[in-house]
């Protein structure tokens, strides 16, 4: 099936974004995000060693998939790294933290991050929003983490952000689509795309959020921890392109009683 989407303009064909965090090694790193068939992968910058391009280390891993600039490994398919300010608690140290990714020569589409609360990690709404609106205005393209809050995605929305990601749960927690009315709200009202970060546990919470609509699903823990991470990033591609596919259908009506499968009419007395 042909289904491409778009973010500013870069066209894409898996709508699954993975974290490169919390893996056992390098090896395992790369071959999850192969398993999982996915084009754009996301990177802590406060959380690697940014000068370490030795054998071995993730910024070398990066280097191999095309994702700092350079072309990819001859028979790889090229990583678009998408670099994230996991770990900021402030407008400014956001805004730091992607102006020195841009200076280290990487793409100027970046995951927004501040959280508010470090029990949480649930995001600081007015600082993302203040952070969103400087970055904009300095050309980078935005797509910030946020709480699921209809009002919230609009604000970013209305600062030139190039998507909003809503939360399904806590990072990290595993817990699934909290509240899918809220990112029902949210899809019915955006103008750009939605796609849900944090929260997934397991596949079928990927293939909820494509159901409702959302145009993608960013996801690291739900694969990284599982016991065999690599098996879960296939499954994981296969729930969203399952979930994609179920919402282009369009599911039957729900109903309050049964109703029969096989035509009542003509039947042998």
């Amino acid at each position: 099936m042909n289904d491409a989407w778009s973010i500013a303009g870069r066209t894409l064909e898996s709508r699954l974004i993975v974290g490169t965090g919390k893996y056992k090694s390098v090896e395992e790193t790369e071959a999850a995000v192969d398993a999982s068939g996915a084009e754009i992968v996301t990177v802590a910058l406060r959380r690697v060693d940014l000068a370490d391009r030795g054998s071995g280390s993730l910024m070398s891993l990066l280097a191999r998939r095309g994702g700092l600039g350079g072309a990819p490994e001859a028979g790889k398919r090229p990583w678009l790294l998408l670099p994230n300010t996991a770990g900021c608690y402030t407008a400014d140290d956001a805004i730091r933290t992607l102006r020195l990714a841009r200076e280290l020569g990487m793409d100027g589409m970046v995951k927004l991050e501040v959280i508010g609360d470090p029990k949480t990690l649930y995001p600081d709404n007015e600082e993302t929003v203040a952070a969103a609106k400087v970055l904009v205005k300095e050309g980078f393209t935005v797509l910030p983490y946020c709480i699921d809050d209809p009002i919230v995605c609009r604000k970013l929305e209305d600062a030139g952000c190039a998507a909003v990601m809503p939360l399904a749960a806590p990072i990290g927690s595993g817990l699934g689509i909290r509240n899918p009315h809220n990112l029902s709200i949210i899809l019915e009202h955006a103008k750009v795309p939605v796609i849900v970060d944090a929260g997934v546990g397991t596949a079928s919470d990927a293939a909820v959020a494509m159901e409702l609509g959302c145009q993608g699903v960013l996801m690291n823990t739900a694969i990284a921890h599982a016991k065999d991470p690599v098996l879960m990033a296939h499954a994981m591609r296969e729930a969203v392109s399952a979930g994609r596919r179920a919402f282009l259908a369009g599911r039957m009506p729900r109903a309050r009683y049964a109703n029969a499968s096989s035509p009542t009419a003509g039947l042998i007395e």
